[in-house]
């Protein structure tokens, strides 16, 4: 896709600071400088979200945030990851190309990467005959 930021990343039309590539992912640094080692996990192809995604590229993506999770928890001190993803705009998705977030995290590093939940507005079997497939 023409406009799109990681699309131009994955293409090298925009610099970025690749930590892994392959045939059909890319992972590089997010800029946001919230965290140290934030990477960003990408399909090469566009995929706007996991919603809109097949199995076979979200296969290839977490294949590759397996590899890059490994590193960081083998090589590189780390001891663990949170792993983050926002598909639609309602999910709060910024840029509209899947993207999985790996947060390499450290004992004590004092990270909340966890939402903050306001509470179940319906009972639970309500939402369950619901969901449920």
């Amino acid at each position: 896709m023409s406009d799109c930021i990681f699309c131009k990343i994955a293409a090298g039309e925009v610099p970025g600071r690749k930590v892994f590539e392959d045939e059909h992912t890319l992972a590089f640094l997010d800029i946001a400088g919230d965290v140290d080692g934030h990477i960003l996990v990408i399909p090469k192809r566009h995929v706007k979200n996991i919603l809109d995604c097949d199995g076979e590229t979200l296969t290839q993506v977490m294949r590759t945030v397996k590899r890059v999770a490994d590193h960081l928890t083998k090589n590189c001190g780390y001891d663990g990851v949170n792993l983050l993803n926002a598909s639609g705009e309602s999910a709060g998705q910024s840029v509209p190309h899947l993207h999985i977030h790996i947060v390499p995290r450290k004992a004590g590093d004092g990270i909340d990467a966890w939402p903050k939940f306001e509470g179940a507005k319906r009972e639970i079997e309500e939402v369950f005959r619901e969901i449920v497939m």
